[in-house]
C-alpha cells in the first residue's frame, strides 16, 4: 500500500522529470505511479508541492488547460512560467499538447 508521503515524493520525482517547454497531465502522472484512477490525488499533491523545488506548472489536465492555476501567485503566474519556457498556446487558452506534451520513457 502506498502512504500519502510515498505517493507525494514519486509524484514530485516524475514532475521534476517534465523539461522546460514540455508539460504532462495529471493523469498520465498517475497512469506513471501505476494507478490510473489518481489524478486528482496527483493534483493534490501539486497544491502541496514547493514550487522552488517541483515544477508543478508543468502539469495540465488532459484537454491542456491550465486547471491549477489557482494555486499559483496570481491566476497568470502558470501560464508566464509556461510561456517563458517556450510553452505556446492554442486560441482557447490551452496548451498545445500536440506540440508539449513530455511522454515519459519506461525503464
Amino acid at each position: 500500500m502506498t502512504t500519502k508521503a510515498t505517493f507525494y515524493k514519486q509524484v514530485y520525482d516524475l514532475v521534476r522529470q517534465i523539461p522546460a517547454g514540455y508539460v504532462s497531465t495529471y493523469g498520465i502522472i498517475a497512469e506513471q505511479i501505476s494507478l490510473r484512477s489518481a489524478a486528482r490525488m496527483v493534483g493534490w499533491a501539486l497544491n502541496k508541492a514547493d514550487i522552488a523545488t517541483v515544477p508543478a506548472h508543468r502539469v495540465v489536465n488532459r484537454n491542456g488547460e491550465l486547471t491549477g492555476k489557482g494555486h499559483f501567485f496570481t491566476p497568470d503566474t502558470m501560464r508566464q512560467m509556461l510561456e517563458t519556457e517556450g510553452v505556446t498556446f492554442r486560441p482557447d487558452g490551452s496548451v498545445d499538447l500536440d506540440r508539449h506534451l513530455f511522454r515519459f520513457s519506461h525503464s
